[in-house]
């Protein structure tokens, strides 16, 4: 049954995503609603929420800030001119395979790796770990992630050729940052930045 609801875990964040991408076409604010609205949805009542039990009887929904427009962008990704592979150890997938795709270029805040599962699936991976991470109200000392397209979380592409959406509004929280039976890949150092992000998903209270 596990495995049956996991895939029912995945199917469900895939189509939010999916209706988030319509939404924000013209409109990102309202996807950011839809968002929200549907991960409370998932974390509140699925079988696979990443919620302790305790946690999830007083759940009364994510800790999420307010849509601000200036930390949306479109961003070409730079192509990695040498190969640069990485290996995560996990304690539930085992060892991750990752290559690195490029990096993007953010304004003022410095830049972020682009990483590609090899493994079976592929799949982009863009976390972010910023200067509020492991602070009290702030984020997941980890990190979060702005991108885990092989489980559906994807803003999509951008206008342009070799460009992304990088909405920080949308930045969440692994698994592992509610229960630490959990473990995920986390940020690299090209992966950090330096100040602190105000938007997205932060540490419940």
């Amino acid at each position: 049954m596990g495995s049956l609801q996991l895939a029912d875990w995945r199917r469900r964040v895939f189509g939010l995503y999916a209706g988030v991408r319509q939404l924000s076409v013209h409109d990102p604010a309202s996807g950011h609603e839809l968002w929200k609205s549907g991960r409370d949805e998932l974390f509140a009542g699925h079988p696979q929420s990443p919620l302790l039990p305790d946690d999830r009887a007083n759940f009364t929904g994510l800790r999420i800030t307010r849509y601000d427009p200036d930390w949306r962008f479109e961003l070409e990704v730079h192509r990695s001119e040498e190969p640069v592979r990485i290996v995560v150890d996990s304690a539930t997938d085992g060892r991750i395979p990752f290559s690195l795709v490029g990096t993007v270029r953010l304004p003022y805040l410095g830049s972020l790796d682009v990483w590609r599962l090899t493994g079976y699936g592929g799949g982009l991976f863009l976390p972010v770990k910023d200067g509020l991470a492991g602070v009290a109200g702030g984020t997941y000392g980890g990190g979060r992630y702005l991108l885990d397209t092989v489980k559906g979380a994807d803003l999509g592409p951008g206008a342009g050729d070799d460009t992304l959406v990088i909405d920080f509004n949308f930045a969440y929280n692994p698994s592992c940052a509610y229960d630490p039976s959990w473990s995920c890949p986390l940020a690299q150092p090209g992966n950090t930045l330096r100040d602190e992000i105000p938007v997205g998903e932060r540490m419940p209270r």
